[in-house]
């Protein structure tokens, strides 16, 4: 892995890397899996057993709970040794994540804790700052909470009014405001909150302290789900806060906020990963134990549609996962081997791969909506039920479709980036996609030869998508222009089109490497899982490529590019009722999620 090929971000679109250039769940090492187990095991031995009373909103309950996982040391994963953690790497904060993601509301109270409540003030702080505060954040002697979004400023995060002027005495910066829906508000002991300083324009950030006079924080508010995280609205009342407790310089608070965002999204990804695991084994074991007509619902090939389809979807948003988290791994150290600061290397090695946090943000919240969706499904009844852990499963999810900046906002943020990346020449985007457009007469003519290699076909499919992305791409920017950020609808498209392509890759990439490590008899599954995810995706890119192209190009025009599309998208059939029985039935006989 030493030499290993790395992809800038959105550069997937244009470029290939080989199965050998990617790293692969099944590659964990003792140390991470040690780790993960330890995880499990306090979700085990502290959360579950309180699930019902973190339920009522039981502010004191849920700060002992992220105290004692403080002491454990499951705080400081991702916090330098220097600072009281364990410097672990990317890849093991995303399994830490994912691990803790099946704990219901705790994993949004201790990844709010551990993300945006303590690593802006260790990417950003100074050495003072980060001795003062990330120290004992790290122990979970201190709790912390980010407070950005307000009344009126949610996605529109710069155009808040919380105000800092500077005292006359120059010593403090009185601050003014409100901020709402703010996670572990009810407790958290430092704040790092985001306000205009005078007149400027852009945010600043400070690190503000409950005790200072004039913080107040409101009564927790009444939510769909995650109820058992303190969720509410803290108010700023001529608060002196000491000039030392700028955080970053005056007027980064907006580049402090977007980086942290980036890195907030990509851990949601693996967060979500955790959960859908979880639904998925709750899944399994209801249909292996419920029985309808004198026999189990497990052996309904309806059921088994449905549970196989849950691992489909899962194990390929996983693949993507740690794909990105490796090649942010990589950044992290080429930037501190150039002399960069650990913190600043860190979030700026997360912050590059902005194009894939926004996809594995926007596909890991609707992946597992769809997986929790489907565990309602297969409960019935009961899984409307209250008792059952799919029902409060089902309600905590539909958050994660909204914060740390909604689909939407993500879904343009993917092609937005993209495009941005590829015009400061990061990677040969445009070029590219105006060699496609050239030549689209000989795509639509163009059948994708017949390879007698299964993952040169696969692979070749999935070629194959990316020119759809790259001649969309090219024709809603000829048409649009500079106005293609105002066709929201066509950007969705586009975005979804190159967000199926990254993880269709990704799990192509994965098994190839899972069957060059562990053979063939093993890798036949995961082949399986392949076939179904790439027909599938080819299916959905076909539609999304004829959404787009009708808006954006004229009768004639748009006549060409949909039989390009259509030929390009055409991929072998598959007998997928088979293929997803076989899934299912590994299932099935594990009892739990074991791929």
């Amino acid at each position: 892995m030493e030499n290993r090929k790395v992809l800038k971000s959105g550069e997937f679109l244009v470029d290939e890397i080989e199965y050998g250039d990617i790293f692969i769940p099944e590659e964990f090492n003792e140390e991470q899996l040690m780790i993960a187990q330890t995880c499990r095991d306090f979700l085990s031995a502290e959360v579950i057993p309180n699930i019902e009373k973190t339920e009522k909103q039981d502010r004191e309950l849920m700060k002992s709970l992220l105290k004692k996982s403080g002491e454990l040391g499951l705080m400081g994963i991702s916090v330098p040794e220097e600072f009281g953690g364990f410097g672990q790497s990317f890849v093991t904060q995303m399994l830490a994540a994912e691990t803790i993601g099946a704990g219901y509301a705790f994993s949004v109270a201790f990844m709010a804790h551990c993300g945006i409540g303590t690593l802006p003030i260790l990417y950003y702080g100074t050495h003072e700052q980060r001795q003062k505060y990330v120290t004992r954040l790290t122990t979970g002697e201190l709790l912390g909470a980010y407070c950005l979004t307000e009344p009126g400023a949610g996605s529109d995060a710069n155009s808040g009014k919380t105000n800092a002027k500077l005292s006359e005495d120059g010593k403090h910066y009185i601050l003014n405001g409100q901020k709402m829906w703010i996670t572990n508000a009810g407790f958290a002991d430092i704040q790092t909150v985001f306000a205009k300083i005078g007149n400027d324009r852009v945010l600043s950030a400070f690190i503000v302290e409950k005790d200072f006079p004039g913080v107040v924080v409101g009564p927790d508010e009444h939510k769909m789900g995650i109820k058992g995280s303190s969720t509410a609205q803290i108010y700023y009342n001529d608060v002196k806060v000491p000039v030392e407790n700028l955080l970053g310089k005056e007027g980064e608070g907006f580049r402090i906020a977007l980086s942290i965002l980036h890195m907030g999204r990509i851990k949601l990804g693996a967060n979500v990963l955790g959960a859908a695991k979880k639904a998925i084994n709750d899944s399994v074991q209801y249909a292996n134990e419920r029985k309808q007509f004198g026999v189990l619902i497990s052996t309904f090939g309806a059921i088994k549609h449905k549970l196989a389809e849950q691992v489909i979807q899962t194990f390929a948003i996983e693949s993507a996962i740690y794909r990105v988290s490796k090649d942010i791994d990589d950044l992290i150290e080429k930037y501190k081997s150039e002399g960069c600061d650990k913190g600043r290397a860190s979030i700026d090695g997360i912050s590059h791969y902005a194009v894939e946090a926004a996809i594995l943000k926007v596909y890991g919240s609707e992946i597992f909506d769809a997986v929790i969706d489907e565990a309602v499904q297969i409960h019935g009844g009961m899984g409307y039920s209250a008792e059952m852990a799919v029902e409060r499963g089902y309600r905590d999810s539909r958050i994660n479709r909204i914060f740390e900046g909604t689909n939407e906002i993500n879904r343009m943020l993917v092609v937005d980036t993209a495009m941005k990346r590829a015009m400061k020449g990061d990677f040969d985007l445009f070029g590219e996609a105006e060699k496609l457009y050239a030549e689209l007469d000989k795509s639509a003519a163009a059948k994708t030869p017949e390879s007698k290699d299964y993952y040169s076909d696969k692979l070749n499919s999935i070629k194959n998508f990316k020119k759809i992305a790259l001649i969309t791409i090219h024709g809603a920017s000829k048409q649009y222009d500079k106005k293609l950020v105002h066709e929201q609808e066509v950007l969705f498209n586009i975005s979804d089109i190159i967000s199926e392509i990254y993880i269709a890759e990704s799990l192509a990439l994965r098994v190839q490497k899972l069957e060059s490590l562990k053979g063939s008899a093993t890798a036949s599954l995961y082949k399986d899982i392949l076939d179904v995810y790439v027909y599938d995706a080819a299916a959905k890119i076909i539609k999304y490529a004829h959404d787009a192209i009708y808006s954006f190009a004229a009768p004639e025009q748009a006549d060409k590019l949909i039989k390009a599309a259509d030929a390009l998208a055409s991929v072998k059939g598959v007998n997928v009722k088979e293929a997803r029985r076989r899934i299912a039935d590994k299932l099935i006989a594990d009892n739990v999620y074991k791929f």
